[in-house]
């Protein structure tokens, strides 16, 4: 009887393993194995603490402009028809101090000195930026919040602390200028008013008169003549599209 050749009907030849390789692994078990691995990292991702502490319940999926309050230790915003509780936004550990509705995002301050904007993005609200405040809780603790968010209109927003007034824009956070006190002076952050279009700003100084102790701040940073327009709008791209990307204000 004679020796099967290569190839004839019912014989396969067989590959010998190198002496001392790994078996191979079934790919079905390779398969198995990478999707236990991706629901792993799935689960840690969810498991992970939301920056800043933020908690943010969604109480209907649209979100319409309505009353914003400070309530305990969260932010709460309601419709302005029905009364009913939109959303509300907390933060671990924190709590707010003082909280608005400007023209684009419900803005609130919290006890370690944050501020933080909530806004639509795009139907349901969505915690859109955090800033934190300089030596915020060397001031804070006593002067409790008041005053310190003052919208300017035109989609800024001033934080007045009583060394430095920072304006930043709504829609993304962006620092557009700053304004320090003059020196032996500080802002009041409670000591000021909208006249005009303009914040008349409290700035107490033991020497000074009265009339220096007045500032009047716009968008576009202390009202004096001849300013350079900062360009505060976000840059607009090629087609028309508003860019993520930050633009700095021009020199004044």
């Amino acid at each position: 009887m004679g020796v099967p050749q290569a190839g004839a009907v019912g014989v396969r030849r067989v590959r010998n393993r190198p002496e001392g390789s790994p078996p191979s692994v079934p790919r079905r078990v390779r398969v198995l194995a990478l999707l236990l691995a991706v629901g792993v990292l799935l689960a840690a991702h969810h498991l992970r603490p939301a920056p800043y502490g933020d908690h943010l319940t969604v109480g209907h999926t649209r979100v319409a402009d309505g009353e914003v309050i400070a309530r305990g230790a969260a932010v709460e915003a309601y419709d302005r028809v029905t009364g009913g509780l939109r959303w509300r936004y907390a933060r671990a550990g924190r709590r707010p101090l003082d909280a608005l509705h400007a023209r684009e995002a419900a803005l609130a301050l919290w006890d370690d000195g944050t501020v933080t904007a909530v806004a639509p993005w795009p139907h349901a609200p969505a915690v859109r930026w955090h800033r934190t405040l300089p030596a915020g809780g060397h001031w804070l603790p006593a002067q409790g919040g008041t005053g310190v968010l003052r919208p300017l209109g035109h989609g800024i927003l001033a934080v007045v602390t009583p060394d430095l007034v920072l304006a930043y824009r709504l829609s993304d956070g962006d620092l557009r200028w700053t304004l320090p006190a003059t020196e032996g002076c500080a802002f009041a952050p409670p000591r000021g008013m909208r006249h005009s279009g303009a914040l008349l700003l409290a700035q107490p100084c033991a020497d000074d008169a009265w009339t220096a102790q007045v500032v009047a701040l716009d968008d576009l940073g202390r009202i004096a003549p001849h300013r350079t327009p900062l360009g505060n709008d976000r840059p607009v791209g090629r087609a028309g599209v508003r860019e993520a990307g930050k633009a700095l204000a021009r020199p004044r």
